[in-house]
């Protein structure tokens, strides 16, 4: 088994930790909770403890049991260590970034996600693009300091995140990496060392509600540690998996950039399959797309998940969400917004409420389908 996680602090963190509000404070000492929820897999359906998601539930004749329906809410633990960029995310009736109230406000929104039929959300210990789509990334976000040991600020809020997930009934995506961010690890070692550290951090506080996704879109050429792209990101599963509590282990896998289906190493060692759907243009593709995973080589009965999908046409009959539910397969919201703190869910300041309608159209279809 491997060695606990470390959670070293500089003088930096320290000081921003002793400045901290009460209830951050109180979530770094916090000793873990008995847990409500548990998340399980039966061939292609997700289960929460024991039942089926949705249980008994059609829509329009399609199959929604065992199905996660699920947003893109990556930013929801972000920060930006960088001081030269820091300032690109404030809040317009402060003037300042501040990542607790971050935080603080998407728990208090999860309840509203859960009442309209969201199961599950992805979070990422390196975010995603503040800007929505980047060509270029001199904003510093990352759970992980460059030796892959885990920052207490930011599982401070993780932790706040998960148990308040847990209460809820709701199974999170926590995920490890992402491109334009991996960089900040020094070597292979490191990348290693993050996933064992995060592993073993999600099973120490006990948590049964959270799927691990090691990389986000470990396809695209960005990634600069080998370790995360596709020939070799099996292994870094399979690490993920390794890692156990009295024969306990985390379910894992890792996602694929839009139109792209898993390799058959990936789909050999992973629980589910991650696939994207941005910049695949109609439903007929998503379609395709899904049977094209079903027929890589090593696929066997299992769960697949859109975890991202930028189209939005959730009053038309047919749609990308439509086309994922009619193959058995979740589907993920992602809205990327503006820093306006008013528009999206990807671009801080976020305003995690249901606050615009896109996103009212999308929780309204969401409650629609799964009769919530």
């Amino acid at each position: 088994m491997a060695a606990a996680p470390s959670l070293k602090m500089n003088r930096r963190t320290f000081l921003s930790l002793s400045s901290a509000a009460p209830w951050f404070t109180a979530a770094i000492n916090a000793a873990p909770s008995p847990r409500l929820t548990n998340l399980s897999i039966r061939g292609d359906d997700f289960l929460l403890n024991g039942k089926p998601t949705y249980a008994g539930r059609t829509w329009n004749g399609m199959k929604v049991e065992g199905l996660l329906l699920n947003a893109r809410a990556v930013q929801a633990i972000f920060d930006d260590l960088n001081p030269a960029t820091r300032d690109r995310w404030a809040y317009p009736d402060t003037g300042k970034w501040d990542p607790e109230r971050n935080t603080r406000e998407f728990v208090a929104a999860l309840p509203e996600w859960r009442r309209n039929g969201l199961l599950t959300f992805t979070i990422n210990l390196q975010g995603g693009s503040p800007e929505g789509y980047s060509t270029s990334q001199p904003w510093e976000n990352s759970a992980l300091d460059p030796q892959g040991d885990l920052r207490p600020d930011y599982m401070a809020r993780l932790a706040l995140v998960l148990d308040r997930a847990d209460q809820l009934g709701m199974a999170p995506m926590v995920g490890c990496y992402y491109f334009g961010q991996d960089q900040r690890l020094k070597d292979e070692a490191a990348v290693r060392r993050g996933v064992i550290n995060t592993a073993n951090w999600l099973l120490d506080r006990g948590y049964r509600n959270v799927m691990l996704e090691i990389a986000n879109e470990c396809d695209v050429r960005d990634y600069d540690h080998a370790i995360l792209r596709p020939p070799r990101i099996d292994e870094l599963i399979q690490l993920a998996k390794d890692q156990t509590r009295s024969g306990r282990r985390l379910l894992a896998g890792t996602s694929f950039s839009g139109g792209s289906v898993p390799t058959a190493n990936v789909v050999r060692a992973s629980d589910f399959l991650l696939l994207h759907g941005n910049g695949v243009q109609g439903p007929a593709r998503i379609s395709s797309m899904i049977g094209r995973t079903r027929r890589v080589d090593g696929y066997r009965p299992m769960p697949i998940l859109i975890n991202e999908d930028d189209h939005f046409r959730f009053d038309e009959p047919s749609n990308n969400m439509t086309a994922a539910i009619a193959s058995h397969c979740s589907w993920g919201y992602f809205d990327p917004g503006k820093s306006d703190y008013v528009e999206g869910y990807q671009c801080p300041p976020v305003n995690w409420g249901i606050n615009t309608s896109r996103k009212k159209a999308f929780f309204a279809k969401v409650k629609v389908v799964t009769g919530d």
